[in-house]
């Protein structure tokens, strides 16, 4: 009965949100995606003798999250079957790059019972693991109905997210109670999660610390460079995840004689900082620049980490304007200096750890140009900064070995 009385509450809730949610998803090419995957319809995987996990990821900063853990859990001596199973457009297409090859990638249905039903019968997992916060009402119930643990992993709970549940705690307390167990990226999101119903809670660290190798270089970056027509040698800035707007900052605060690549977080976004990049070199159109090029625009998917191998300098974007932050990990993994902004809500405890050594340079909006100077002008500094970076990403590392321990000793106890 309750499955059905949240069935109708996400009809109801589309219907009338429909004038909003259609426009927006048919101008942003989102209306071409899998309708029938994304109502639990799709292949039967048929199970073999190996225990099957299934790992729920929203999209590509939680599918990059997962990296380490995949690989520690296949090489487990149950080698485990892993089902990696994405909502969005983006996830799904760095889900296969990443795992394809090796494991069984799907896509996650709407929260509809029917849906949620197909999913799990369809994929058959013994263990159930949702990243960050990704509990749905139907999707933990159907889990529970079918005896399949429930666990979350690199669980987060930021304050606004906190915020809104505790406005609707009787509503949700139900949906933390059904995980049978979270595994907490730090103890102020463990304590949320209990205040929320979660029975049992443990601290595992940050997984996306142990996400991104510490390299000197992406492949493909000198191929990049060349087709995007940045000579040889020339100081690069690049800006990763921007949000609208910040664009224009960066152009204003770029410093004279210096190339600014730019990566917006959305694609629907793209044409709008195009308009305020005069003579942009868009990379969807395989246009290349010359001399006098300034700006180019990165309007394609999973390109960025080669881009940020071509920086001297990294701005974090959506750190700037409205939003909540970027996360800052993997350019300062490639040795880059990073320079984020005060927005950093849904990034606080990395961009904290990172300040707390040295290993950021976090200022506000008025600071960009003269901070962006001082870097590029000093080849020690911009180094200093990315050698304290380095340091912390080390020291914070080791939580994608403590989650798959918990799991693996889960999945034994199944057995």
């Amino acid at each position: 009965m309750k499955t059905l009385l949240h069935d109708i509450c996400y009809a109801l809730f589309a219907l009338v949100a429909l004038p909003v949610w259609l426009p927006r998803m048919v101008l942003a090419g989102k209306a071409r995606t899998d309708w029938p995957a994304r109502l639990g319809r799709g292949a039967d995987h048929p199970r073999g003798d190996r225990p099957r996990i299934l790992i729920h990821a929203v999209s590509v900063g939680e599918v990059n999250a997962i990296r380490g853990l995949v690989e520690r859990l296949a090489n487990d001596r149950m080698r485990p079957e892993i089902v990696v199973s994405v909502t969005t457009d983006t996830g799904i297409a760095r889900a296969r790059a990443l795992f394809g090859d090796a494991h069984t990638v799907v896509r996650t249905p709407f929260d509809f019972g029917f849906a949620v039903r197909r999913w799990v019968d369809r994929t058959r997992p013994d263990l159930l693991v949702l990243v960050e916060l990704e509990l749905w009402p139907n999707m933990t119930r159907i889990a529970r109905q079918r005896g399949v643990p429930v666990v979350v992993v690199n669980g987060r709970l930021s304050e606004r997210s906190i915020g809104r549940y505790r406005r609707v705690r009787a509503l949700v307390r139900g949906m933390f109670a059904r995980a049978d167990l979270v595994i907490a990226q730090n103890k102020a999101y463990a304590e949320r999660f209990a205040e929320l119903g979660a029975a049992e809670v443990l601290v595992s660290g940050n997984m996306k610390w142990d996400s991104i190798a510490i390299r000197e270089t992406v492949p493909g970056v000198e191929k990049l460079a060349e087709e995007l027509g940045i000579p040889r040698g020339s100081p690069v800035i690049v800006a990763g995840s921007t949000e609208p707007g910040e664009e224009i900052l960066l152009r204003d605060a770029l410093p004279d004689g210096v190339r600014l690549v730019i990566a917006p977080r959305k694609p629907e976004w793209w044409d709008g900082v195009a308009a305020n990049l005069p003579g942009c070199v868009r990379r969807s159109r395989r246009e290349r620049g010359g001399v006098e090029t300034r700006y180019y625009l990165l309007d394609t998917i999973g390109e960025l980490s080669m881009a940020y191998a071509l920086a001297d300098v990294v701005v974090m974007g959506r750190s700037f304007g409205r939003l909540y932050g970027s996360d800052p990990i993997e350019p300062a993994s490639l040795g880059r200096p990073v320079v984020i902004g005060p927005r950093v809500a849904d990034f606080r405890d990395v961009v904290a750890a990172f300040v707390e050594g040295g290993g950021i340079r976090q200022v506000q909006a008025a600071e960009l140009r003269a901070t962006l100077s001082d870097l590029m002008a000093s080849g020690d500094a911009r180094a200093e900064v990315a050698r304290r970076a380095r340091a912390v990403i080390r020291a914070e590392q080791g939580g994608t070995a403590r989650t798959a321990e918990v799991l693996l000793a889960m999945l034994s106890s199944r057995g």
